[in-house]
């Protein structure tokens, strides 16, 4: 599916200045990434969304998207749908590429769809974070990471920590522990969940422009360096 990238609809410039006043560590980060600039993708309903990201699972970003091209030629106007997806044949998907485990995991997206337990675009927007997590992690193949970038970056949620998600637990360790930029990772530098939660209760409402903050840790150079070219996440 293609479309604009939008803009938050939280007010993010408070965010930073809150976030900016509860963590001096995370302030000097914020301070050497630049202006928030976190964009949405476009989402045009619940099915489409996890549908991609089932696509994406484990596979280079290259290949999941001409998978994930092919399988969008399969409905009428390229517009994926659950109710079209169950008419669709084992074999018509199998050709576009995807595996024996996420065929069935698209088979199962698509039943729970119809079914009303993965709600429409409209009802998930009035829904708590944590009862959609609840909801779509009954879905094959879509654990809480998974809903979670989810309610981040199509969302646009402004409080979800990604505690196992690996750019949050190495920025982390950039910025709060002792991992340097450039030094080789090892699982031992990485943080654990509580490490992150017990910083971050800091960080409450906003702890996804945090966590946004934390990916941004991972690019940028050593001290003296030029700084890279920005990257939407």
């Amino acid at each position: 599916m293609t479309g604009r990238l939008r803009k938050v609809r939280y007010d993010h410039a408070r965010a930073c200045q809150e976030l900016t006043v509860a963590d001096a560590r995370l302030a000097k980060l914020m301070q050497r990434s630049g202006p928030f600039a976190m964009r949405l993708k476009p989402t045009h309903s619940t099915f489409e969304a996890l549908l991609e990201s089932i696509v994406y699972q484990q596979l280079h970003g290259r290949a999941a998207k001409a998978i994930h091209g092919r399988i969008l030629q399969l409905f009428p106007d390229h517009t994926p749908t659950a109710a079209g997806m169950l008419r669709l044949r084992d074999a018509a998907l199998r050709g576009a590429g995807l595996s024996a485990s996420k065929l069935l995991a698209i088979r199962d997206l698509a039943e729970k769809s119809e079914a009303g337990i993965v709600p429409p675009l409209t009802k998930l927007h009035r829904m708590a974070d944590e009862e959609i997590c609840a909801r779509l992690t009954t879905v094959r193949g879509i654990g809480v990471w998974t809903v979670q970038m989810l309610l981040i970056f199509r969302m646009g949620r402004p409080n979800v920590l990604p505690v196992s998600d690996y750019g949050v637990r190495k920025g982390f360790a950039l910025t709060f522990g002792k991992l340097r930029s450039g030094d080789p990772v090892t699982p031992a530098d990485l943080p654990a969940p509580d490490v992150i939660r017990r910083r971050a209760a800091r960080w409450d409402p906003w702890h996804s422009v945090a966590s946004w903050y934390l990916w941004r840790a991972c690019d940028l150079p050593l001290l003296g360096d030029p700084p890279p070219a920005r990257r939407n996440r």
